[in-house]
């Protein structure tokens, strides 16, 4: 059954039920108020008769004047005395010698009884009274329930017909409106399927009506679903045109010393060095590759510890500055005692990609700025250079794996594979952290990355 099909019987349901409750309610309601009608119409007749009964000189029943006709219309009266005897009776049933409720013919308290007389539906009230001081009998006032039985069986077939009409209307008007509220989901289907079938995730559902609805939410989440998928087929066909690229320069470069060793028939020291260097090469890769996936899987271990960041810093500071060596100045301008919560080894590798970039590209007698301290409850570390800047097109990639401006593609043979500034922010978000990026071209690029520091290290002054 479809989903059109199942809320419309849904809606019919709930319909139909809400109707019937409420029509019983009416029926029972309604019945009540014509028997109430009945029993005071009773009540009044049996109070006008004892009202108008008379006794003679020894107390005995002598007169009994019954009301008048338009008072008791559809009301049969029975008087009956001591010993069960029938006194008087209305005109209607003045054949009728048995009592109109036999059951409560000597009874001495008011009763209201439906009973059958002849196979005739009648409510009986039976009304004992005195003579003086002694029991006098009882009145019998009974009146047919033919007619009240015969407006409850017509209110029901009302009630019924009523909800039956009803259930249908709901349920075509259901149906009608289901089908109109549910033709964007239609159109949804026809977009995923025309997507399955032509793999084109540029494909966007239109949407005309408002967005805050169940609909356009789902619409929105759809598109944003496809937007996501549409980056990730990019990102990941991006990446394989990458790793082929990285692979192929190291396989290359094996396979011709491999090539030139069997033709040479000997083993050269130079060949087997580019060997070892482009295994090496492919290992690294390999290594940063494994990392960036443990990173975003969640699943890199860490051995976190409390990291003096400071003493790290300058311990990653001396060893880059072997590197840098006299072609580009490393100064730090302002240290503050930082202490994080962190795993050291992890943390040194964010430092070491850092500074090793701002190295990497700031050209010979330009200059590296650092600077560490506190603000609040974080640590900041910020990693300035004096280098050609970054395009304002690549800021948004350039964590992105393989990612490199147009300007890094040629590349020394020691440089990276673009995958530095990606463990980066995979390791900093891991810690807790993010980072920050400002760059202009021909101004250098700034690089700020935010740690929490440990419990109860803080500072309220800006380094």
């Amino acid at each position: 059954m479809s989903l059109r099909a199942r809320l419309a019987l849904i809606y019919s349901s709930i319909t139909g039920g809400i109707l019937l409750i409420f029509g019983m309610v009416i029926y029972i309601l309604v019945g009540i108020f014509m028997v109430d009608h009945v029993d005071s119409t009773l009540r009044k007749t049996v109070a006008d008769i004892i009202k108008n009964t008379r006794v003679d000189s020894v107390g005995e029943l002598s007169v009994i004047i019954l009301p008048r006709l338009d008072l008791t219309a559809n009301v049969h009266i029975q008087v009956w005395g001591t010993g069960n005897q029938l006194e008087v009776s209305s005109s209607d049933i003045d054949t009728l010698q048995e009592p109109l409720d036999p059951d409560n013919l000597e009874t001495n308290r008011i009763s209201l009884k439906d009973v059958y007389v002849q196979n005739v539906h009648m409510r009986v009230l039976s009304v004992p009274f005195t003579v003086g001081q002694r029991p006098g009998g009882v009145i019998q006032a009974a009146a047919s329930l033919v007619f009240v039985d015969s407006a409850r069986i017509d209110l029901l077939r009302i009630i019924a017909y009523s909800i039956l009409v009803s259930t249908l209307l709901v349920g075509v008007a259901g149906w009608l409106g289901i089908g109109k509220a549910l033709l964007p989901l239609k159109a949804v289907t026809e977009t995923a399927l025309q997507i399955t079938h032509a793999d084109d995730l540029s494909r966007r559902i239109p949407y005309e009506g408002p967005q805050n609805d169940e609909t356009g939410q789902l619409i929105a989440a759809f598109n944003t679903t496809l937007e996501r998928l549409e980056k990730l087929f990019s990102s990941q066909q991006r990446f394989l045109a990458d790793v082929s690229h990285e692979l192929r320069t190291p396989l290359t470069v094996i396979r011709g010393n491999v090539e030139l060793m069997r033709r040479m028939k000997t083993l050269d020291e130079e060949s087997l060095s580019g060997i070892q260097e482009e295994a090496e090469r492919l290992t690294r890769l390999v290594e940063d590759l494994l990392l960036l996936a443990q990173a975003e899987s969640g699943e890199l271990p860490l051995d976190i510890n409390p990291v003096e960041l400071d003493a790290l810093l300058l311990d990653v500071v001396k060893e880059m500055n072997v590197l840098a060596h006299e072609r580009v100045q490393l100064k730090v301008t302002e240290i503050d005692q930082v202490l994080v919560k962190g795993d050291r080894d992890r943390l040194k590798q964010v430092l070491l990609n850092l500074i090793y970039n701002a190295i990497k590209y700031t050209p010979p007698g330009g200059e590296v700025y650092i600077k560490l301290g506190k603000n609040k409850k974080q640590a900041r570390l910020i990693v300035r250079d004096t280098g050609p800047g970054i395009p304002a097109s690549d800021l948004p990639n350039i964590f992105d794996r393989f990612y490199r401006t147009e300007k890094s593609r040629t590349r020394d043979k020691t440089g990276g594979f673009g995958l530095g500034l990606s463990i980066v922010y995979w390791i900093v978000s891991l810690h807790g952290g993010r980072i920050e990026v400002d760059s202009k071209e021909g101004r250098g690029s700034t690089f700020c990355i935010w740690l929490p520091l440990v419990e109860g290290e803080t500072s309220e002054t800006n380094p």
